[in-house]
């Protein structure tokens, strides 16, 4: 059998295992597997030589060619005696080969290749067995093997295992294939070819066993894998193949990509053999790759990421040939190589050997210079890929000051690309840049530009004064040496000398300064600082003149003078030297320091917008990057915290990003956000002193908050209450705040911020106010209340939440709502308050909430509120003489707020003075010219009282309504149970249902509630509110009789009161509602036009009928010059229109204007308003035509450029297939009625914005021809439908035929051809009747003569 086993044929033979032909082939369906394998077990166990046996040597090939019908056990049996035989075999090899006797060698060649190739087939054949366990890929202890060359020592081997996996055997047979390649196979084996087929042999089941990637899992099946290559190409030159097989498993097997890369480094490291790296190396440089192609670049670029990370040598030593792949069409190819570099950068900075540091560097910089020029890269992934490259990269020991400005400016220049995931990396690069800033040497951490900038100016100065010391210093020893000239020429010789050296050591030192001023401009080329520049020139006219000083000659009756000159000039130069260079390195420093600053602050603009993204992982960025520029004290981080508190309104959902990590939620993360900037608890602080810090950071939020702002911060205190992170000693150290007012020195605004932070907190928490009532009475209604207006609007603000906080359930009568009697203490403070002489026009704001809280917390605010109106109304209406009126008028300030003594408030006092005084002499004027006039600011104060009153009644009667029926709904249902009639288990069911509007309560109390509201309020004798209607109609009605100055407060609170009436009853609003409209379209006033437009809404929520006639007035406000109305308008019409309370009655044009316009807020809002639109059914697609019409021309249309971009937007929102169809058949029929070419234009513009991803669509476009083929003359219009053309060929559907389109297009090229020449012709007939005119013309002035 020896003679006649060749393992190259074999291996050939052996390329298709069914088609394999055994001699002697045993079919196992005949023949049972134990017993036969038991039989060749025996001889092998006897004898590892008896494999030379054909018969034994067939029956192992018999069960491994049907090794599908061998059970595992069998299999395991089956490879012990193998690979004992083999073991044994090798071990005999061993002996021999220490012999002389080279017979005895070659003897076991063919014993040696017939195991090796029985463990190949194995190898292949193993997967093929399924047993229990196999899915369970944990390594097992390895397999034990007989030693010598007897079946002694196999029995360990041939041990029966009950369940067998493959897995658990592989690292024992890779090791047998290492051991047997340890053999000195040049002896056994004396050609080549059959060395490398044995070679090949051992080597084959390694890369098999490695495209499987759940063995290359297993630590110690990957190891041995890697340790069977090596040994392979380090001993016996299988090189060549291994390259070829490494390349091909990189190309197919996608898995292997970072194992090979380990492999090739194990190869380099513990084997001293890196040229097969740097050969594949090589081989991949000269790959190209196609764009269309992603699983081969994907691979090939993870194994080149891998291996530099493994060995960044043997890349550093081909990264010239890799370099190509930076211009690849593969993106992750680009990818690739991008993080190579970086890696490339890591190594180079941080190895410690470099002799040539010059060498070094210059590949550093040259390696940043790619990094920076690849995010212009077209790919977003690659542009993301070097910003995130370059984070890694901050982290480095050395800082690299240089490169550090240039990756912030072109890090902040991203922060505006198109893809959000660049952008997301370019807010991380820009916060590591910052938090690993190498600018912290001298003064810490923080970078606030403010001392960073009188550090830089300190600095300065001395270095001012430096050089103008050694200036005066050098004057001094010129005019000394005037006086001491007259020497020998010895002496002058003897001097040169001296001078010579002087002025080697002093060019020196200007070189060295020359040297640090060059860094310094390639640095400081940002700040352009002009006295710098100063500073140079004045430097460089005294160079010379120290060096001529020094030429001064020694005098023979001067010698103590010419010594002290000497030393002068000495120590001059050392102070020049020494002090003026570190004075200029600092300099540098802070120059650095201060452009990474200003870029940083730059940026902080463009990141506030990213808050408002829709990415949630960009938010998160921009969030994390506000914390540390906070934490770093940058200005303009302030500006980015609050706004990051309106994303307390987000909803948290968990989203996973693109690298596989959950994000956490924005509300979540917010939340955290200002807990470390604000109420986390600092290390090594005592409790006292946390809790006033936590307590001061809490009233700071609120310190110039506006409306939006304080409205957010409410729903986070809130939000942190319910989850008790707001510990009682806070809550405590707040009410102290306002408390110790009375007695020590407060800022008022101070007091105000602990109010308004208590009531916040108050929202989820009731008994936080329950128990400070009287502290609020005695405070902020108190003396201090009346004396800061805004301290007793939000101590009223506090008040309602004794009322609770629990929202309203639409339909339910149930009622939680807290009620007191109209004899407290709360209200008599109210009335007080509201009561009390004042002209600020804080008081409105103040009015309004104590109105608010009467209404919240009465049992009959009704009453109460009747007396106030009673009482201002006489104090409005009451005669007063001109002597009376001064002497009790406010002294010195009557518009101003009384501010505490201690602290006031000198921000209010300056403006307040000025236009109360303005204001004060405008009225003597007035009641000396008309004695009948009362008071028109108490008048206001009265009017508005009078609107919110009616607007608040309103609200009450609906609580009273709900209250009745809640009552009715429980009688009946008692009377029910009392009777019998309903079981008790349906008795608590009902009773669960009272907080629902129940189907079955009577019409009558809404009835009654509806004619009190509709027919009392405003027209009832017994009315108080009735007397007013009239009133206010005749103030806002006359404005030629308030056109005072000091009348514009009246007619602001005139027509807010009138607007509130028109919300009270249909019949008034019927019958007045036009003076509003009127009042919209004349006044001049933004502040009443902006309040007119909000109370339009509110009237068209009650009574949406008169509003909706009259819609079109509405619409106008988006016309108005000013922006508050307009933004205004906007918001109303969104709201009404959403909420389906008016009809679009082809307006939305003027909507659709918004979506262009200058201020990025209104077209924000606009883009909104159609977002939320697209999601009504059909809302855009039915209002389409309406809005083309309305933009394109008439009085209402816009430029061609604006209506190319408001469409481009709007047709994004046209999706269904159907749609698009229907409008393709609408817009061609379009064009049979328009004569002008720029509806031509806009036409064919909007069927270009159309997908036309349907044969229909298609269809539909050519057979409206006829209404379109007479435009195509006009060029745009032909181009517009060029481009349909190319959409169409790009999306050709499969049963479509080209020929078609082909046509159509041939078609449309005619019809533009013929028209052209039928304009032309058309332009020929008109020269010539003009000509023929003219020539008429000249004909009849002869005759004309005569």
């Amino acid at each position: 059998m020896g003679s006649t086993f060749e393992l190259q044929d074999e291996l050939q033979a052996f390329q298709d295992p069914s088609s394999y032909e055994i001699p002697n082939e045993h079919d196992l369906h005949d023949n049972d597997a134990a017993e036969l394998l038991q039989r060749a077990v025996g001889s092998i166990a006897h004898s590892s030589d008896e494999i030379n046996d054909p018969e034994i040597f067939d029956i192992f090939r018999s069960l491994l060619k049907h090794a599908d019908a061998v059970p595992g056990p069998c299999m395991s049996k089956l490879l012990d005696s193998i690979a004992s035989g083999f073991s044994a075999e090798i071990d005999a090899a061993f002996r021999d080969s220490k012999e002389e006797d080279q017979q005895a060698v070659m003897a076991h060649k063919t014993p040696l290749e017939m195991y090796a190739f029985l463990l190949n087939w194995f190898a292949a054949a193993a997967d093929k067995v399924k047993s229990p366990g196999e899915g369970e890929l944990t390594p097992q202890p390895k397999a034990r093997r007989g030693r010598g060359g007897r079946a002694g020592g196999s029995r360990a081997l041939a041990r029966k295992v009950e369940e067998w996996t493959w897995v658990d055997q592989i690292p024992a047979t890779l090791e047998l294939f290492t051991k047997a390649m340890k053999l000195k196979t040049h002896r056994i084996w004396v050609t080549t070819p059959e060395r490398d087929a044995f070679i090949t042999c051992l080597t084959r089941p390694a890369y098999h066993i490695a495209e499987n990637e759940q063995y290359m899992k297993v630590n110690n099946v990957k190891v041995n894998v890697y340790k069977v290559i090596c040994v392979a190409v380090k001993h016996h030159g299988h090189a060549l193949a291994a390259q070829i097989n490494i390349m091909q498993a990189l190309q197919y097997h996608e898995h292997l990509s970072e194992p090979m890369a380990e492999c090739l480094s194990h190869l380099a490291k513990h084997f001293d053999h890196a040229q097969l790296g740097e050969e594949i190396l090589r081989e991949i440089a000269g790959k190209t790759f196609n764009a269309q192609d992603t699983k081969g670049p994907r691979a090939f670029s993870r194994f080149l990421v891998k291996f530099c990370e493994e060995s960044p040598r043997s890349v550093l030593k081909q990264i010239s040939v890799l370099l190509g792949h930076l211009d690849s069409e593969s993106y992750p190819m680009r990818m690739a190589m991008v993080e190579v570099i970086g890696l490339l950068i890591r190594e180079l900075s941080s190895a410690e050997d470099n002799n040539d540091t010059t060498q070094t560097h210059k590949q550093i910089v040259g390696f940043f210079e790619l990094l920076l020029s690849r995010t212009l890269d077209l790919s977003s992934y690659v542009r993301s890929k070097v910003l995130a490259t370059l984070s890694k990269l901050c982290d480095l020991r050395v800082p690299f000051p240089k490169q550090r400005l240039e990756i912030t400016k072109h890090a902040v220049a991203m922060l505006e690309d198109k893809a959000s995931t660049v952008r997301k990396a370019a807010v991380a690069l820009l916060t590591k840049l910052i938090m690993t800033h190498p600018w912290g040497l001298m003064h810490g951490g923080p970078l606030n530009l403010e001392k960073w900038e009188g550090y830089y100016k300190e600095v300065k100065e001395k270095l001012d004064k430096l050089e103008e010391a050694v200036g005066k210093a050098v004057e001094r020893g010129d005019e000394d040496e005037d006086d001491i000239k007259g020497g020998k020429e010895d002496d002058d010789d003897e001097e040169g000398e001296e001078e010579t050296g002087d002025g080697d050591e002093e060019a020196e030192s200007g070189k060295i300064r020359n040297a640090i001023n060059d860094d310094e401009m390639d640095v400081d080329g940002e700040l352009h600082n002009a006295e710098d520049a100063n500073m140079d020139d004045e430097e460089d006219s005294k160079r010379p003149k120290k060096v001529m000083g020094k030429k001064a000659k020694k005098s023979r009756k001067s010698v103590v003078d010419e010594v002290v000159i000497a030393s002068e000039q000495e120590a001059l130069a050392a102070l020049e030297s020494n002090e003026a260079l570190y004075l200029r390195l600092r300099k540098k420093y802070y120059t650095e320091a201060l452009v990474f600053i200003r870029m940083i602050e730059g940026s902080m603009e463009v990141i506030t917008q990213l808050l408002a993204s829709t990415n949630k992982a960009e938010v998160l960025e921009a969030m994390e990057f506000f914390r540390v520029a906070h934490v770093y004290e940058f200005d303009g981080a302030g500006v980015g915290i609050k706004r990051m508190l309106h994303l307390i309104w987000s909803k948290d959902n968990n989203q996973t990003s693109e690298d596989g990590k959950e994000l956490k939620g924005v509300r979540s993360r917010l939340l955290e956000c200002y807990r470390n900037l604000y109420f986390d608890p600092l290390p090594d602080m005592e409790p006292k002193q946390q809790v006033n810090r936590i307590a001061k950071n809490m009233i700071e939020l609120t310190y110039d908050a506006t409306l939006a702002e304080l409205t957010s911060l409410e729903e986070m205190m809130k939000t942190m209450m319910e989850e008790d992170q707001v510990h009682h000693d806070i809550i405590n150290k707040l009410w102290q705040s306002p408390n110790l007012g009375s007695t020590k020195s407060l800022p008022a605004y101070q007091r105000r911020g602990a109010v308004i932070i208590l009531g916040m907190l108050a929202l989820a928490k009731r008994s936080i106010v329950e128990e400070k009532v009287d502290i609020l009475l005695k405070i902020g209604l108190g003396k201090l209340g009346k004396s800061d207006l805004m301290l007793a609007r939000y101590t009223c603000v506090v008040l309602q939440r004794l009322n609770g906080s629990a929202k309203k359930v639409k339909g339910s009568l149930l009622n939680k709502t807290l009620r007191l009697e109209m004899n407290n203490a709360i209200f008599r403070k109210l009335q007080e308050a509201i009561e009390h002489p004042c002209r600020s026009k804080d008081w409105f704001g103040m009015a309004e909430q104590v109105i608010n809280t009467i209404y919240a917390l009465g049992e009959q605010p009704g009453e109460l509120c009747g007396r106030i109106i009673k009482n201002l109304a006489q104090r409005a209406f009451a005669r007063r003489p001109q002597a009376q009126e001064e002497s009790t008028s406010v002294p010195a300030d009557p518009d101003a707020m009384d501010q505490d003594p201690e602290t006031g408030s000198a921000s209010y006092a300056p403006a307040s003075q000025s236009s109360s005084a303005t204001q004060s002499a405008r009225q003597r004027s007035g009641d000396q010219a008309e004695k009948d006039l009362g008071d028109a600011f108490q008048l206001s104060q009265l009017l508005f009282v009078v609107g919110h009153v009616a607007i608040k009644h309103i609200v009450f009667l609906e609580l009273v309504e709900r209250e009745w029926k809640r009552q009715k709904d429980e009688k009946d249902l008692a009377e029910k149970l009392a009777a019998g009639v309903n079981s008790p288990n349906k008795a608590s069911k009902e009773t669960e249902e009272l907080d629902q509007v129940a189907g079955n309560v009577e019409d009558e109390i809404g009835d009654r509630i509806a004619a009190v509201r509709e027919t009392e309020l405003l027209y009832g004798p017994q009315s108080l509110l009735a007397v007013f209607g009239p009133m206010l109609v005749h103030v806002c009605g006359s404005p030629h009789k308030f056109k005072a100055i000091q009348n514009r407060t009246l007619r602001a609170a005139a027509t807010l009161s009138f607007a509130k009436f028109l919300c009270v009853s249909s019949q008034f609003c019927d019958r007045h509602h036009h003076l509003l409209f009127k009042i919209l379209e004349t006044s001049k006033d933004p502040d009443i036009r902006g309040n007119i437009v909000i109370a339009l809404g509110d009237v068209a929520v009650s009574f949406s009928n008169i509003i909706d006639e009259n819609s079109n007035e509405l619409y106008k406000g988006l016309s108005d010059d000013d922006l508050v109305v307009k933004k205004n308008t906007l918001m109303v019409l969104t709201h009404l229109i959403l909420n389906g309370m008016i009809k679009v009655k082809g307006q939305l044009g003027e909507m659709a204007k918004c979506l262009e316009d200058e201020d990025p807020r209104i077209s924000d809002l606009a883009k909104l308003f159609f977002t939320e639109l697209s999601t009504k059914d059909n809302a855009i697609y039915n209002n389409l035509p309406d809005v083309i019409s309305h933009l394109s021309t008439g009085e209402h249309g816009v430029s061609e450029e604006i209506f190319q971009n408001t469409m481009r937007y709007i047709f994004t929102f046209v999706e269904k297939e159907k749609q698009a169809e229907n409008i393709v058949e609408k817009l061609c029929q379009r064009f049979r009625f328009s004569e002008d070419p720029r509806q031509w234009r806009d036409i064919a513009f909007c069927l270009s914005l159309l997908p036309f991803k349907s044969e229909k669509s298609v269809k539909k476009l050519i057979e409206g021809l006829q209404f379109y083929q007479d435009k195509l003359h006009e060029q745009k219009v032909y181009d517009r439908f060029a481009e349909i053309l190319t959409k169409a060929s790009i999306l050709r559907l499969t049963n479509k035929p080209d020929t078609e389109l082909d046509e159509f297009e041939s078609i449309l090229h005619e019809h533009k051809r013929q028209g052209e020449e039928d304009l032309a012709f058309e332009k020929r007939v008109q020269g010539k009747k003009a000509a023929a005119k003219k020539k008429a013309t000249r004909r009849c002035k002869p005759s004309c003569v005569f």
